[in-house]
């Protein structure tokens, strides 16, 4: 059965390649999906581009996992010397947009929900859902169906790690900061440069350290990366602007480090957001530690995904690479499909049977 598994992903992945699915612009990868689902007996959901469904013997009363990855890819590259849609396979790779990011990991992920599908007696259900808008951390991809989906204990978050578990993934939060002074002739001993109170504040960003340090991650992150001041030479700033992006580690909420910056520092300070949460899961965990007992390895992920939007214990573990997420003439090996099923069956074998 995981043989014709493996063959039938494979050939869902190169279909799912043929067709542009930049983020806001998955409608067809959808219905592909949902084609793929239905034509082998499954009930499917649907709220946009995303879709979703659950096991055939699914009980309320029973704790669910979640096995989620997107089918939303970035723009090809102007680096690319293949045509991105075109899933060609040379030499056991399967090269495309999407093929490693998250292709892969989701064709992968939906074959380890058709192996558990018709199974009676697990301990836990199964709810898969192929969601859109990743790559734009969009409002209109998981976190729009996420109400839709019911409670949910824990999940498996589809992207390349190369089949080592991701046990935490930091979380994003960009600031907006504005030192306020008043504007004077620079010839003169008058006004209140914003600029030098600006410093200060950023000396601070450059200097603190957060009380708690992650296991996985160390210290909190944080790099001024814009500014912004002045008008003319002769002129003293009353304002100076400036841009923070903050890597918040699994050891502290969102919401936390902002209080903790706004304590320290005298410029306003506004997040474009908070929903970019920090995730983790423990590592006595059975996933995790059915994975362990595979011969997998634990790390934590400095990239972001739709693990930020979920308020539950999970996993970021998939085939491919990370590393080659975005480049130009993107690819998979074949043999990581095969072996990202198989471990995503294996794994799972353990936790619910």
């Amino acid at each position: 059965m995981i043989d014709k598994l493996v063959q039938e992903s494979i050939s869902l992945l190169r279909d799912l390649i043929r067709i542009p699915s930049f983020s806001k612009e998955e409608n067809q990868t959808g219905d592909a999906i949902e084609r793929f689902l239905q034509q082998r007996g499954v009930r499917t959901y649907r709220k946009m581009n995303n879709v979703w469904a659950y096991n055939r013997f699914f009980d309320p009363a029973k704790p669910t996992i979640l096995l989620n990855s997107h089918h939303d890819t970035v723009k090809p590259n102007t680096g690319y010397t293949r045509n991105p849609f075109s899933p060609d396979v040379e030499g056991g790779i399967l090269y495309g947009l999407g093929s490693n990011d998250a292709g892969g990991c989701l064709v992968s992920l939906i074959a380890a929900f058709l192996y558990f599908y018709p199974q009676e007696g697990l301990q836990y259900n199964f709810c898969l859902a192929a969601t859109a808008e990743e790559e734009i951390s969009g409002i209109n991809g998981l976190e729009s169906v996420i109400p839709d989906l019911g409670s949910l204990d824990f999940a498996i978050v589809g992207e390349p790690t190369l089949m080592q578990l991701a046990v935490a993934e930091r979380g994003l939060m960009v600031l907006d900061c504005v030192a306020h002074g008043k504007a004077g002739h620079a010839a003169r001993d008058e006004g209140d440069n914003a600029i030098y109170k600006a410093l200060k504040d950023i000396e601070w960003f450059i200097t603190y350290r957060f009380p708690k340090e992650s296991e996985e991650f160390g210290p909190i992150k944080m790099s001024v990366t814009v500014i912004h001041a002045g008008s003319q030479h002769n002129v003293v700033p009353a304002t100076c602007e400036f841009v923070v992006d903050v890597r918040v580690t699994d050891v502290y909420r969102n919401e936390e480090v902002l209080e903790i910056i706004r304590d320290h520092v005298h410029c306003e300070v506004q997040p474009r957001s908070v929903r970019l949460k920090p995730s983790s899961i423990p590592k006595d965990h059975p996933v995790v530690q059915a994975g362990l007992a595979l011969g997998r390895t634990t790390y934590g992920s400095p990239t972001t995904s739709d693990q930020a939007l979920l308020d539950i214990p999970s996993l970021k573990l998939g085939p491919g690479d990370s590393a080659r997420s975005h480049m130009a003439d993107e690819f998979i090996h074949i043999n990581e499909i095969d072996e990202g099923i198989r471990l995503y069956i294996d794994i799972l074998e353990k936790v619910v049977k």
